[in-house]
């Protein structure tokens, strides 16, 4: 009896599993990075605070000392913001967006802008898929150049299902570029023969984040900063029907691959309906309600503004969680191919709007 003493001590005294962290301490992460982005962008204010956050949450996650924290019990948080967090900055997006600013364009602009969107969606998703990058990679990237950034990555991400490492290489790879066009854009302003309200108009329809729009509008005056955020905001526009087809696309895929499968009829037709992607997710029906009450002109200037706060901060937030899940060394085995792609979707972009802005000058 003695010999079994130190035994069954030893299964008393054994430590029980420990719970699974919350998302508290992710999201008190997150508005760390959001603070340390509001002061760089204070410090650096050619600095967009959205780019500031996702350079911050790459650099979390790759500093000794932190990376550990944020890949492990601020995980949780992290991704919450990413997701949650970025719905709700894209709902409140829409009140940036009235449809009279949209009729204010013009058609022959809101053609072009159209025309620029659809080239550049489907040649960087043709050429991704012929590089062969993993996963959703050329689906996001295509997103991302195309309409707004990180914001349409983001969104389209929800109703695709992807990988997040797939979300967040895209995010940096969109990133990198249109941080890149605050630099490089103002040099070709005068050599390309553009006006100021040419200029704006490019800048537009060509550079990625609305916050990197401002920042590169803005060295061309008041007319070209006018004019590119009208641009810009027509794009993203376009960003609920993208993603409504987007979910149209997953269900379908969805449906075909449950028939092709064994046995698979019968589990479809037993599967609840609430498992299939909606055909336009509640956050996209948000954002179009967000642009039907501002066209109303219903909410005065200082709820405009202040919407605008809180939009900029929740999507800081849901970058700075973004960056944090970039692992560089897998982002470094594909590097080559995804800055390929890149660099090609930057060319069309920009090779595509200058022509549509000459044509429709």
């Amino acid at each position: 009896m003695a010999l079994l003493t130190p035994r069954t001590d030893r299964v008393r005294t054994s430590t029980p599993p420990r719970p699974a962290p919350g998302p508290l301490p992710g999201l008190a992460t997150a508005a760390g990075g959001v603070a340390a982005a509001w002061v760089v962008h204070l410090l650096v204010p050619a600095v967009p605070m959205l780019t500031a956050a996702v350079v911050l949450g790459i650099a979390a996650a790759h500093a000794p000392g932190v990376r550990v924290w944020v890949r492990g019990g601020a995980r949780p948080g992290l991704t919450l913001a990413g997701k949650r967090l970025m719905r709700i900055g894209v709902v409140l997006l829409g009140l940036k967006l009235g449809l009279d600013d949209v009729l204010g364009l013009g058609w022959a602009t809101v053609a072009m802008v159209v025309a620029v969107v659809a080239a550049t969606f489907a040649g960087t998703l043709w050429l991704g898929r012929r590089l062969g990058l993993r996963g959703d990679q050329p689906l996001l990237i295509a997103t991302g150049y195309s309409i707004c950034g990180a914001s349409a990555i983001g969104a389209v991400s929800e109703v695709s299902g992807s990988d997040e490492e797939d979300v967040a290489t895209s995010v940096a790879l969109v990133t990198l570029c249109g941080t890149l066009a605050i630099a490089v854009l103002p040099l070709l302003h005068h050599p390309l023969g553009l006006d100021d309200a040419q200029f704006g108009r490019w800048v537009g329809a060509g550079v990625h984040d609305v916050g990197q729009v401002v920042a590169t509008a803005q060295t061309a005056g008041p007319v070209a900063l006018t004019d590119a955020v009208l641009v810009k905001l027509m794009r993203v526009a376009l960003l609920a029907p993208l993603v409504a087809a987007v979910a149209v696309s997953v269900r379908k895929r969805r449906q075909a691959s449950a028939q092709s499968s064994a046995g698979a009829s019968a589990q479809a037709s037993a599967e609840p309906a609430g498992k299939r992607p909606p055909l336009v997710p509640l956050f996209v029906l948000g954002f179009l309600a967000m642009v039907a009450v501002r066209t109303t002109g219903w909410v005065p200037a200082a709820g405009l503004d202040l919407a605008a706060h809180a939009q900029e901060l929740l999507l800081a937030a849901a970058l700075f969680g973004l960056g944090s899940a970039v692992h560089l060394p897998s982002l470094v085995r594909t590097g080559g191919r995804v800055a390929a792609l890149g660099l090609c979707s930057w060319v069309v972009i920009a090779g595509a709007s200058y022509g549509g802005v000459l044509l429709t000058a």
